[in-house]
């Protein structure tokens, strides 16, 4: 059932691991342990998001070739940090993260319209370029409410509707769990009958929230955004 929400939630917010590692916590795996586990266990309910908004990904493919590569490169980097850094790190640096892309997602429509000016210029691209990458570490390494930070990034740096950029948020965010799924499978412990059921009931949970999610107002897309994040601090806090 955890996993099934999770798979929901991911494909409309992108903050279901912060139903499933509580849960695998709480079962009594280690941290790491939970967290690689989860990682590895919830990569194809990202694809089956990814499925579910094939129709808002249309007309999207130069956009995520542009930003394949700073994924990749960032979901390595955060996987390879997991396993080589303490688990406490992510406590200190996580819920201010959290908190800015909150903020940005509520400035989301004045600060579109400061960088309709500017979308076009080399430095705008870049930026857009190096926030995808620092996200991407970041959820490599852990990725609670990683789709908020990108909707956040991706509403300021990107002019579109933001079912699309959800839809491109789902894409990055497969992209990510997938590459640091693919170390952890190799170089650490992973708990693999929690990873079957977290795959099969998140697969379903992703076209769920998929159907759900293409259908809400922009309005309300981006109000369950803010209440994801919020609930992401509150939950990394306590």
């Amino acid at each position: 059932m955890v996993g099934l929400l999770a798979g929901v939630v991911n494909a409309i917010v992108g903050s279901g691991s912060l139903l499933t590692f509580p849960t695998l916590l709480a079962i009594g795996y280690p941290p790491v342990v939970a967290n690689v586990t989860n990682t590895v266990g919830l990569v194809l309910g990202n694809v089956s998001g990814v499925v579910g908004y094939r129709r808002e990904r249309a007309g999207q493919r130069r956009r995520i070739l542009e930003l394949t590569g700073f994924a990749i490169a960032g979901g390595l980097i955060g996987a390879v940090l997991l396993l080589a850094l303490p688990q406490s790190v992510f406590r200190r640096v996580v819920p201010a993260l959290i908190v800015i892309a909150v903020v940005l997602v509520l400035l989301q429509p004045r600060l579109s319209a400061y960088m309709a000016g500017h979308r076009g210029r080399p430095g705008s691209s870049w930026a857009l370029r190096g926030a995808v990458t620092a996200t991407s570490i970041y959820g490599g390494y852990f990725g609670a409410a990683m789709g908020v930070i990108y909707i956040a990034i991706f509403s300021v740096f990107i002019e579109d509707d933001l079912q699309r950029m959800n839809a491109l948020k789902n894409v990055i965010s497969a992209i990510v769990n997938g590459v640091a799924a693919v170390v952890f499978v190799f170089f650490a412990h992973v708990e693999w009958p929690a990873v079957a059921l977290l795959a099969v009931s998140s697969v379903v949970g992703g076209q769920i929230g998929a159907a759900i999610g293409r259908r809400l107002p922009d309005g309300v897309l981006r109000v369950a955004i803010v209440i994801a994040g919020v609930a992401a601090v509150i939950k990394l806090v306590i």
